[in-house]
């Protein structure tokens, strides 16, 4: 096994992740020269266990509420303050392993390609086969090689862009790593989404109010990239808050409405089975789609639970009141 690099950190963020982060560190610790791990109040041992495992620990103010744009930043912080802060960090949540090979491709991309400040791959769910909902997750994480609008919680980044930048927005419960993304390509970066196995993930979710929970919190992170950055130039989120509003608010509205003047207008709900033969008749033209009409089934239902999140977060703002967080786990 090659020596850690001098250049390259990770900034590990998690609670109550057992067995997951013990498998997260290990993957990381002989291959970077400095582990932070930042931990959210946990209370399974995984403080104990990561400074056993001869990673930095941070542990949050209880004070302070929790999101993982926080977390993130206390690892940044931590890491800046060290007199020769490293050139990159690998950013991973608790639950994730990184599968062999990805840190060797993603340095090789980052020094072959200078204005790219951020490189991500394929992320994989570990038991795909444990739940339909697990399934999903893997499907949802199978994006687009190439250069790339955002990338998600586990990439490679270039340090000193990232803090040029202010790293990531604190005040979001969840689609910060988008936003952070706008930012960098405003500043004039790119994002590289590599044909490279990137790492595992378990996501855990085995029950429906779980699903939907996450849901709902995409919803959410929806609403606020659009309060954020939603004009022109960037429109950022603008196209998927129109799409679930539209099938999640609008139409039922519009149905309950023109009900209340006929019953036949009743049959306009067919539009929704004939959604999920539409989106399922995409899937199956996908060489080796897993469930095509699983999929497109709860991209249907997923609609009314983002709808969900999105007003959520518009009371909220409107209300003026603090943004709580939705978590699935």
């Amino acid at each position: 096994m090659s020596a850690p690099s001098p250049r390259l950190a990770a900034v590990v963020i998690g609670r109550n992740e057992g067995e997951r982060l013990q498998r997260c560190l290990a993957a990381l610790l002989p291959r970077c020269s400095r582990v932070v791990y930042v931990d959210s109040a946990s209370t399974d041992g995984s403080v104990a266990h990561a400074r056993r495992a001869g990673a930095e620990v941070i542990e949050l103010d209880l004070s302070i509420p929790f999101t993982a744009a926080r977390a993130r930043n206390a690892g940044l912080a931590a890491l800046a303050a060290d007199p020769a802060p490293p050139e990159f960090v690998q950013f991973i949540d608790g639950d994730c392993e990184l599968r062999d090979g990805w840190l060797g491709a993603a340095l090789d991309a980052l020094q072959q390609q200078p204005r790219v400040v951020a490189v991500c791959g394929r992320r994989r769910e570990r038991h795909p086969e444990a739940s339909r909902y697990n399934l999903l997750c893997d499907l949802e994480w199978n994006t687009p090689v190439g250069l790339a609008a955002a990338f998600g919680g586990d990439a490679l980044v270039r340090f000193e862009p990232l803090r040029a930048a202010g790293g990531y927005r604190e005040s979001m419960i969840a689609g910060e790593e988008p936003e952070l993304a706008l930012r960098l390509r405003q500043a004039g970066w790119s994002i590289l989404r590599l044909d490279h196995e990137m790492c595992w993930h378990d996501a855990a979710i085995h029950r429906f109010s779980q699903w939907w929970r996450r849901a709902v919190r995409a919803g959410h992170a929806y609403a606020e990239g659009f309060a954020l950055h939603g004009t022109a130039p960037h429109h950022h989120k603008r196209r998927e808050l129109r799409r679930v509003l539209l099938w999640g608010l609008v139409l039922p509205l519009g149905i309950a409405l023109a009900t209340a003047w006929s019953p036949w207008a009743l049959w306009s709900l067919l539009v929704y089975p004939a959604q999920w033969i539409r989106l399922g008749m995409r899937f199956r033209r996908q060489a080796g789609h897993p469930a095509p009409w699983l999929h497109a089934c709860f991209l249907v239902i997923g609609s009314f639970a983002e709808t969900w999140g999105a007003l959520k977060y518009l009371v909220r703002r409107l209300a003026g009141g603090p943004h709580q967080l939705i978590e699935y786990k």
